[in-house]
């Protein structure tokens, strides 16, 4: 792939891949000849489609289903795979056992590698062990630790034992874990002891051992041993695994949860979703078809299990027989493009506002990325001048933009590495997953919010803590061919020439750097503060697009210092949520625009701030 001037934002892909890519061979196998026939034949030939998916995958069965999907309760509650059973960890360890799972680095910056059996033999090590301590299939384990080798072991231990994950990102609050803990229900968790975060050592059992939700924990130490006391009902690690490396996977039904993963709602409280041994083969044949991974490809993208791009790119490189890179530190440093070049990564994920600091910092350039195939990019509005500078510091290959959730267990939009590839844009719904536009009137429309046409492997059916039907199905319109629509609160744009754009959310959910958050979260969290009536958070593009920023409308009857406010605000969000969202501006008023019913207004107030700064 090449580009011949900077001015041409446009990267075309070579002959030899037109011929060569996952989706160009899988075409080939069902006698289609262009991309727009195939995903026609992903959406109307459900059954055949997704028959061919799973043979491509080589995903695993106990025992094999009696069809690919029974709708007979409609749509909502469509059973996948019914009458089988299998467990999804089993497909994770299809490629050659001497085959490299996972690379990692380090403190000292040396390379290590696990094969797949050696990240087998972990991960049924974590099983017996979770057995001898008397836990037992369906119950659930969090997580709340960085994404490393051991973590990544740890997963699939839990999902081996007939487990169910419990996803915490270790940088939420002990207030903000015990919430996401008791949900759940769950009856332990992995931690670590600290976090080394840059120059800094940031506590993290810490949330643990003090937070409303008592539970038992299972202690790493993030370097030789534990530099922190344990309270007499938890265990270090290394105390807890046992020595025997076999396992017997639990059979489980398709439709059975395996981890359970947070999305903010906009009542405040985070929607529990569960993902089920389903969820992973729509993440898995998402890397086939848009992200092109093969065989022995390299991905690495900084992300946290917390995150559903977490599990993601455990299923997305195993089932593909691909490997995990994964990094203990902070990727918008140098440090970590080195990583990226010494471990030969093909295939690179990034959220917009990790690309926007590489591009300000030049902290990348110079370095050997020849290794990368593709770029990738979710979570946030990107900005296509900081996605074609990305694309620069590879020689010029294509970013496969991402968007979906953890709803859908991957994307409903995205590209592919066969087509023109241009900053910031989309060209396809994903495979096997369509969509339509609506307007304000609920009709169909070239810009407005996006709609979910079930069905499709991965898109959640229930939830633990809310009412499913009434977040996705409740009064949405029915097509006229009498399909249903699902709800998701994304707005896009479809262009003229087909292509597609993200132009943020709908409601008073925002991505602020690539995390998915309720405004009621930030402003239930920024309750207190000395003549402070009432708060509105609201999250606005810049000018030229890119990652939301995140701004305040605080209302108060006194003067107040804008910038101190702005650092106490500040100081709460650290404390009480999450120190990656940072305020860009904060705005004090009188009042807050309200609704009848005295709901705050937050589309005024967006609009309002975007005339003010245009």
């Amino acid at each position: 792939m090449q580009n011949d001037s900077e001015s041409v934002r446009v990267i075309a892909p070579d002959k030899q891949l037109l011929q060569s890519a996952n989706i160009s061979r899988f075409m080939h196998q069902l006698g289609l000849s262009d991309l727009k026939s195939l995903h026609q034949f992903s959406i109307t030939h459900i059954a055949e489609f997704w028959q061919a998916v799973i043979a491509q995958l080589k995903i695993v069965f106990d025992s094999p289903p009696e069809k690919i999907f029974d709708a007979d309760n409609g749509i909502e509650n469509i059973r996948w795979f019914p009458h089988a059973t299998m467990n999804i960890a089993n497909s994770c360890f299809t490629a050659n056992k001497n085959a490299c799972a996972i690379i990692y680095q380090t403190s000292d910056k040396t390379l290590h590698q696990l094969t797949y059996d050696e990240l087998d033999q972990l991960s049924n090590r974590v099983a017996n062990s979770l057995v001898v301590q008397g836990y037992k299939k369906n119950d659930a384990i969090a997580i709340a630790m960085p994404m490393n080798h051991v973590a990544i072991a740890i997963y699939l231990g839990i999902i081996k034992m007939g487990g169910v994950v419990v996803s915490i990102a270790d940088s939420f609050s002990a207030e903000e874990m015990a919430i996401r803990l008791q949900i759940a229900n769950a009856k332990a968790i992995f931690t670590q002891d600290m976090i080394c975060w840059g120059n800094k050592e940031l506590p993290l059992y810490e949330k643990i051992k003090n937070n409303e939700y008592s539970i038992h924990a299972i202690v790493l130490a993030e370097s030789q041993s534990l530099v922190v006391p344990l309270r007499t009902q938890d265990v270090a690690f290394a105390d807890f695994l046992v020595d025997n490396t076999q396992f017997a996977t639990v059979s489980c039904d398709p439709m059975a949860t395996c981890n359970i993963l947070f999305s903010s709602g906009t009542t405040g409280t985070p929607k529990a979703i569960p993902w089920n041994h389903v969820t992973a083969i729509k993440a898995a044949s998402d890397a086939f078809f848009h992200q092109n991974i093969m065989e022995s490809d390299v991905l690495a993208w900084p992300t946290n299990l917390g995150w559903m791009m977490g599990p993601w790119l455990i299923f997305a490189a195993l089932i593909n027989h691909g490997t995990i890179a994964v990094y203990n530190g902070l990727p918008k440093d140098r440090e970590f493009g080195e990583f990226v070049a010494r471990a030969k990564v093909t295939m690179l994920g990034v959220v917009p506002t990790l690309v926007a600091t590489w591009r300000q910092s030049h902290c990348m350039e110079g370095l050997d990325w020849n290794s990368i195939k593709v770029f990738s990019s979710t979570g946030e509005c990107s900005n296509p001048d900081d996605m074609f500078y990305l694309m620069s510091l590879a020689g010029y290959k294509p970013v496969i933009e991402y968007c979906g959730g953890t709803e859908i267990g991957g994307a409903y939009l995205s590209s592919t590495v066969i087509e023109n590839n241009y900053p910031s844009l989309f060209t396809t719904p994903t495979m096997g997953l369509d969509i339509t536009i609506l307007d304000a009137h609920g009709k169909s429309a070239d810009i407005g919010e996006v709609a979910i046409i079930p069905p499709s492997p991965g898109l959640s059916t229930n939830l633990l803590n809310a009412d499913h039907h009434e977040i996705y199905f409740a009064n949405m319109p029915i097509l006229a061919n009498g399909k249903i629509l699902r709800r998701h609160g994304d707005q896009i744009e479809r262009l003229p020439d087909g292509h597609y754009s993200i132009l943020g959310r709908v409601d008073d959910t925002m991505n602020l750097g690539g995390i998915k958050i309720s405004a009621a979260e930030i402003e239930r969290a920024l309750t207190g503060i000395k003549d402070i009536v009432e708060v509105a958070a609201i999250a606005v593009p810049p000018p030229a697009n890119g990652p939301t920023l995140l701004i305040i409308y605080a209302a108060t009857n006194v003067a107040l210092d804008k910038q101190k406010v702005m650092e106490e605000m500040q100081k709460k969000i650290n404390k009480h949520l999450n120190p990656l969202f940072k305020i860009h501006d904060v705005v004090l008023c009188n009042t807050l625009p309200k609704t009848a019913s005295s709901k705050i207004m937050r589309r005024i107030l967006r609009k309002e701030y975007m005339q003010q700064q245009a």
